[in-house]
């Protein structure tokens, strides 16, 4: 150190000293600037103008809402060239829908819409951070009168622009991610990778987590495309994971960013495989590009998350002579007596280890009945399986008038007839005090998805002539929801006002099934709501109409329609006498429901799915998910 001293004059490390200290207290004052800015805010507005010029430093924002309301806007500003990345750690707003509680990140220092990265409606406590695509970035926070603390804390940093174009991928086994991973992708970004596997019988596998790209159509893509060697795909978010498989040594892929908002970020699994065999010796290759064993092959699980291993399966034969004790053998306590002495249906309620095929009581025990929830019998020892079921106040519904007929008062206390700015629009069912389910596809669009335009009509049998109205507090659209194929076709209605005790006699909720009940082919069903009586109408009917139904065997469902996914399965009868088009089918479209006759004509009733796509005498309806009830309890 004591040669580098004499190398250099005193007035030169004197400058250099002075620099550094310089640097190091304008740092500092920058830090205490916006640490001083950013405090806890007492007034009902609030603009802060934040400029950061210094790469990787986290500079803290800290906003707590009065109980007079709040609104602030924060212009984050970073040196031109550079972009801002900021982090959202935790937000403690009303889920409203943005009514009146929200945090809005805009790419530029202007609130216009399609400059939005991002919009939160909701609580979160997990970290969610975003990119803009320049460096301005504008983050405004709402929050109206509270009773309870709001605020927001995250943190904001400037950042360099990241390449996103790779020439080549080296090695057989690796990963790709968005740009920024694992931080929310930013719109009109542009990747792309050269991938050259070293024999021509290797391509290139791509294994996707929650999302998946199937062949663009007229329609377009909604999120952004793909280019896969010069044919053109569209980008969806799933539950699950799915392989893509390349049949090319020489692969060649973009990924053009969609153009409107954020995305979440992507990670991409990739690695070769032998084109000829894409599956080892002894797997089934199901149409999600997944591997499983053979022995998963029909065995009534959904093992290839888009039910490819469950169709075309041969029912196997039957022996009731042979053991029952064969706990995944689905002719086991499936509700159906396949042996003439029911030997098939005996010791059902005995405890077994929990598997897909049973069910599963609240107190965590499981039984080998599959369907055991609101049959009219008592299977838990805590009675689970028999609480919150649906029952109906007519005891008589087998009705065969083709094209459906009208409803009795109380038949079906349920049924909920959604109003869209006073007319009519769609339909619900009543789960819970509070709660409603429908279909997403009677939200889309910025209009249609604000629930203060909807009006929720209960108990009622005859349109105009509801027992009980309510606003519409929120409205919960399933995060993967696809209007291409109406895929995850299903919401949730937070009602503004729960109906009352004394109206229990026309407004009951139905069953919400658990994730083991299964439909099966032939089981019959019925379908309600205020639509067509007959196919040549142009106007719904003014009185609830109600038919009967069949859920159609899902290989023909597959065949016939080829969109249906593992979460649709079609109703209605192959010989066109009935079908909910012509119930539910007119200009005031309303939901379809399947309603599933569990054991008898006097049993509870359980919610089987929702309408989401109608034709020629057949209906598609999209399945209740079990999380729909871990959300509404």
């Amino acid at each position: 150190m004591s040669e580098l001293l004499y190398q250099y004059p005193y007035s030169y490390l004197f400058t250099v000293l002075f620099a550094m200290l310089f640097s190091f207290m304008n740092r500092l004052l920058l830090y205490h600037r916006l640490l001083s800015r950013i405090k806890t805010v007492s007034g009902t507005n609030c603009i802060y103008d934040l400029h950061a010029d210094h790469l990787h430093e986290r500079f803290p924002l800290d906003i707590r809402a009065t109980s007079g309301g709040t609104i602030c806007y924060l212009k984050l500003i970073a040196l031109v060239g550079y972009l801002i990345r900021l982090s959202v750690v935790s937000l403690q707003i009303e889920a409203d829908n943005c009514i009146t509680d929200s945090l809005t990140i805009y790419d530029s220092l202007m609130p216009i819409k399609h400059k939005i990265l991002y919009r939160a409606c909701e609580p979160a406590d997990s970290l969610v951070s975003l990119v803009s695509t320049n460096n301005l970035m504008l983050v405004i926070f709402k929050a109206a009168h509270i009773k309870e603390q709001k605020g927001f804390h995250g943190y904001f940093e400037v950042i360099t622009q990241e390449t996103i174009v790779t020439k080549e991928k080296i090695g057989y086994e690796g990963r790709i991610t968005s740009p920024y991973y694992p931080s929310y992708y930013p719109p009109k970004c542009l990747c792309a990778w050269n991938f050259q596997t070293p024999q021509k019988n290797l391509g290139i596998a791509l294994k996707f987590h929650n999302y998946t790209i199937s062949e663009k159509n007229i329609k377009g893509c909604e999120r952004g495309w793909w280019k896969i060697n010069e044919h053109m795909y569209c980008g969806f978010y799933v539950d699950h994971q799915t392989v893509f498989h390349i049949a090319s040594s020489a692969v060649n892929i973009e990924l053009q960013c969609s153009s409107k908002v954020s995305e979440k970020p992507l990670l991409v699994e990739y690695g070769s495989y032998n084109i000829s065999q894409p599956c080892p010796p002894g797997y089934f290759k199901c149409s999600t590009g997944l591997c499983i064993q053979q022995m998963q092959r029909c065995d009534g699980v959904n093992n290839c998350f888009d039910e490819s291993d469950e169709l075309f399966c041969v029912v196997p034969e039957w022996n009731c002579n042979s053991s029952f004790e064969i706990q995944d053998n689905l002719l086991v306590c499936n509700g159906v007596n396949d042996c003439e002495n029911g030997e098939d249906e005996q010791n059902c309620t005995n405890s077994i280890p929990c598997t897909n095929h049973t069910f599963k009581c609240r107190n965590n025990i499981c039984i080998k009945k599959q369907n055991a929830k609101c049959d009219g019998t008592v299977d838990c020892t805590d009675g689970s399986d028999e609480s919150s079921c649906g029952s109906s106040k007519s005891g008589n519904l087998i009705s065969r008038i083709v094209g459906g007929t009208n409803t009795k008062e109380g038949e079906w206390p349920w049924q909920v007839s959604l109003h869209f700015v006073g007319t009519a629009y769609c339909g619900a069912s009543v789960i819970s005090k509070e709660w409603l389910v429908s279909a997403a596809h009677c939200f889309q669009g910025s209009k249609l998805a604000d629930p203060r335009a909807w009006r929720a009509h209960l108990g009622m049998r005859i349109q105009g002539r509801a027992k009980f109205v309510s606003a519409v507090k929120r409205i919960i659209v399933h995060e993967y929801y696809n209007s291409r194929n109406y895929d995850y076709d299903i919401a949730l209605l937070q009602l503004s006002k729960p109906w009352p005790d004394t109206m229990s006699h026309i407004i009951q909720p139905i069953c919400v099934p658990p994730f083991s009940h299964k439909v099966r082919s032939g089981e019959k069903c019925w379908i309600t709501g205020w639509g067509q009586k007959q196919e040549v109408d142009d106007e719904g009917a003014a009185i609830l109409q109600k038919a009967e139904v069949e859920i159609i065997d899902q290989t023909l469902c597959h065949s016939t329609y080829g969109i249906i996914t593992a979460r649709m399965f079609c109703a209605g009868l192959m010989s066109g006498r009935r079908d909910g088009c012509k119930v539910c089918t007119s200009t005031h479209l309303t939901s379809l429901f399947c309603l599933s006759l569990s054991h008898d004509e006097s049993a509870m009733w359980v919610f089987s799915g929702i309408c989401c796509l109608m034709g020629m005498n057949r209906i598609v309806t999209f399945q209740l998910q079990a999380s729909v009830q871990r959300i509404c309890t």
